[in-house]
């Protein structure tokens, strides 16, 4: 598992989270996205890692501004999982 965040600017309430949100889900196979316009990220977990361009190419139609992409392994923490 991968997860991706996304800096954006321009996000200023929860349609626009919402926006960006169906945005994702309707190019890529992910298995949670979440948006908060108060951090102006987006975290996207799925199975694969995502290409930076076809995110890019997603975005620019929505009107927000991406200003980073960066990937990292994901492992759910599991309910009685120890650090």
């Amino acid at each position: 598992m991968v997860k991706t965040t996304l800096k954006i600017d321009g996000m200023m309430c929860g349609m626009c989270e919402s926006h960006v949100n169906d945005a994702i889900r309707n190019a890529f196979p992910v298995k949670k996205v979440t948006s908060s316009h108060s951090k102006g990220e987006t975290v996207i977990i799925s199975e694969e890692a995502l290409s930076e361009d076809k995110i890019k190419e997603v975005m620019q139609p929505t009107g927000y501004e991406l200003k980073d992409i960066t990937s990292e392994p994901y492992e759910k923490k599991g309910l009685f999982s120890r650090k």
